[in-house]
């Protein structure tokens, strides 16, 4: 295929439902997690649930990196850019993610000085343009944007901008994994890889989950019927009485990841003993930290750091969605209390967010379906 229209072939997209539902054994119910939370926008914008026989159902994963910031780290990130002399420049999608305190539009809103970035090399643009002021990046996301953290700390230390450094909060996708398959909340037959993650670190730190946990995961990419595929490959696997890790991304994603942006990564950063996820709790080595020869672009050495824990709102239940516990319309605030426009919960507010996507694209749904059956 050359063009994006050929991967949202309705009738390749129907043929490929037909094979699936033919490799549906009688009786069993089949569950799936994609891990990644540009699958479950892409799952609820081109309604992918409805291609699917009622025995396969699609759960989503931890794979939202706005999603898992815990409220604690939101607050120190605040913390932070209510100093007198900081510039806090974050993506636009962590600007209204709440913390204990508020967000970031809140402390905007009091005086602070907080600004949107594209990416951290426009943080570092600040930083050259503001020589008296300390700019701060919130770093933030999987192993698909440490690299380009990595790479401008690199950059600043080579040039010698000394009023630069960064909120490192870059989390890494296998511990998550791991905990996921630990959880006694849980059942998974099988795994739809995210695909952006695996551009960097490939297909094989994978291979575990098929090795000892016996459950098939397939890489795959964000077109409608590249996530039909994968569910189609998985199936395959299963009728076959094989685990096995497999690259439906073959197109973009290496089988052994992209080895400058690891080798970026490796020289800036290093693993956590432990960090907190959303949802999660801590999970040990699941995060990056800056290392001790950067210490002069680490935020967290430079400025004194709360680092207090905050409890999630009681009200909220992005943990049990970002496990998969649970869909997003059956959390009780779910498009009352909290919207988009009123986000209690971060799931609500990336644009990645399972909640975000069910609530932009919900009509698509299978359960809205069903309630429209019902009226």
């Amino acid at each position: 295929m050359r063009y994006v229209d050929e991967y949202r072939d309705a009738d390749k997209a129907r043929a490929l439902a037909t094979e699936i539902a033919a490799l549906c054994e009688p009786g069993r119910q089949y569950k799936f997690m994609e891990v990644c939370g540009g699958h479950t926008h892409t799952i609820y914008k081109h309604g992918i649930d409805d291609y699917l026989p009622e025995s396969v159902q699609l759960v989503h994963g931890p794979g939202c990196p706005v999603c898992v910031i815990p409220m604690g780290r939101v607050d120190d990130a605040i913390a932070i850019a209510e100093q007198s002399d900081v510039i806090m420049a974050t993506f636009g999608d962590m600007m209204r993610v709440p913390g204990g305190r508020g967000s970031f539009f809140d402390s905007k809103a009091a005086g602070a000085d907080v600004r949107m970035v594209y990416s951290p090399l426009d943080a570092l643009t600040l930083a050259r343009r503001n020589p008296d002021k300390r700019v701060v990046f919130m770093a933030i996301g999987f192993e698909t944007t440490a690299p380009s953290t990595a790479m401008t700390v690199l950059r600043a230390a080579a040039d010698g901008v000394d009023n630069f450094s960064v909120f490192c909060n870059h989390v890494t996708i296998i511990p998550a994994i791991k905990a996921i398959l630990d959880s006694p909340d849980l059942r998974l037959d099988g795994f739809i890889g995210p695909g952006h993650v695996s551009t960097v670190i490939g297909c094989r730190p994978y291979e575990f989950i098929a090795r000892h946990h016996g459950k098939p995961l397939v890489c795959a990419g964000f077109e409608p019927l590249d996530v039909l595929q994968s569910v189609y490959m998985i199936m395959r696997q299963l009728a076959d009485g094989r685990a096995e890790v497999e690259n439906q991304y073959a197109r973009v994603v290496p089988w052994d990841g992209n080895a400058k942006a690891l080798t970026a990564i490796a020289e800036v950063m290093e693993l956590r003993p432990y960090f907190e996820w959303r949802g999660l709790g801590f999970i040990s080595q699941s995060a990056l930290k800056v290392r001790d020869e950067y210490a002069a672009f680490d935020a967290e050495r430079i400025f004194d750091v709360p680092g207090v824990r905050v409890a999630d709102p009681k009200a909220c239940q992005c943990g049990e969605v970002l496990k998969g516990v649970i869909k997003p319309w059956e959390c009780k605030v779910f498009g009352t209390a909290c919207t988009p426009e009123t986000p209690i919960g971060t799931c609500m507010v990336s644009s990645e967010g399972a909640c975000a996507a069910y609530y932009n694209f919900g009509r698509f749904s299978r359960a809205h379906v069903h309630e429209a059956t019902k009226r």
